[in-house]
């Protein structure tokens, strides 16, 4: 059968004149599931297809430009801006990966294809993931080891760190290609097919790992956070005052960083363990979606507000940046 990532019924043939696969996907008598599809060129696009599409298009276009200026821009070779240029090549594959997975969809449809583009979706999604748990451990380690931190041996780290993130992210993308995959069993297919349910099973698994992971650190570093502020505070007799907006700031950056992340994979993450593959498929693109948009905000979070990256987009944009203007680069534990 030639599949590709769309709505579509296993088990029913679809002639002209009938309805359509992603119509049908809330018909409790079809087997609806976020899989692969043989919809001929002639039938309309999926909507939520093209909102897929979409998304990718965005994704790519805000990473390409965070790691072209990471990648041409000497000075930022820190390993603060590493583990950031590591996130944005992931959350930009991941986006390359969703405008290919569209247009294979109704260009080339085949199951080689179809296992290729669902490996390389969970291997850059995955990425991304493992990348801002990496990017977490980093900004504690660059509190709790402030007077260390620049050093060789703290880049050495954030190169195994990363070869460890992209290992595992690539053995989890084989693993669909390689054969662990619901193609020969349809019976054993997950909401996303041709996933099977202990797949989806083991990659929420490890996204809730990585979520409690995160929670806790950036628990302790707001303990740091706050703790310097007050010994800085004391230090300038402005304890009411500083201590309060510093402490705020600390807090509030880090509610935006994991209120996001966890906005946008949560629902995901538990309609894979919760959802079964008969389940209408609307559920799973409405979970799916917003999952994506966690890699169109990280480059905003995570780079453009960045005081050196803003810099060097200035100089790439348009050239008009002043050299008396004078730009402080925000510490790695900062957004």
């Amino acid at each position: 059968m030639n599949e590709s990532l769309v709505v579509n019924d296993s088990s029913a043939t679809f002639v002209a004149g009938e309805a359509l696969p992603w119509m049908e996907a809330d018909s409790p008598e079809h087997n609806s599931s976020l899989q692969f599809s043989t919809a001929p060129l002639d039938y309309p696009i999926n909507p939520w297809d093209i909102m897929l599409c979409m998304s990718g298009t965005v994704i790519t276009c805000e990473n390409a430009i965070v790691v072209a200026i990471i990648f041409y821009t000497p000075t930022l070779r820190t390993p603060m801006f590493v583990l950031i240029g590591s996130l944005a090549t992931a959350d930009l594959l991941a986006g390359m990966g969703l405008i290919l997975n569209f247009v294979f969809q109704y260009v080339i449809s085949s199951e080689t294809i179809s296992l290729i583009t669902v490996g390389f979706l969970v291997a850059s999604f995955t990425a991304s993931i493992s990348s801002l748990l990496a990017i977490t451990v980093d900004r504690y380690f660059s509190l709790y080891n402030a007077l260390t931190y620049f050093s060789e041996k703290t880049l050495q780290y954030v190169h195994l760190m990363l070869l460890v993130t992209w290992g595992v992210s690539l053995f989890l993308g084989l693993l669909p290609v390689l054969g662990w995959n619901c193609l020969d069993d349809p019976a054993s297919c997950s909401i996303v097919r041709p996933l099977t349910r202990s797949n989806v099973t083991l990659l929420a698994a490890s996204f809730f790992v990585i979520f409690v992971l995160m929670l806790a650190l950036y628990f302790k570093i707001c303990k740091i956070v706050c703790h310097h502020a007050h010994q800085i505070a004391l230090q300038q007799h402005f304890f009411a005052t500083s201590h309060y907006v510093a402490t705020k700031k600390g807090v509030s950056t880090l509610a935006i960083i994991l209120g996001t992340f966890g906005a946008s994979w949560l629902p995901f993450a538990i309609y894979c363990l919760v959802g079964e593959r008969d389940y209408p498929s609307v559920y799973t693109y409405a979970t799916l979606l917003p999952a994506t948009y966690n890699s169109m905000i990280n480059p905003i979070i995570y780079a453009y507000r960045n005081a050196e990256i803003q810099r060097s987009l200035y100089v790439l944009l348009c050239g008009c940046f002043q050299a008396n203007k004078t730009y402080w680069s925000r510490s790695p534990s900062e957004v």
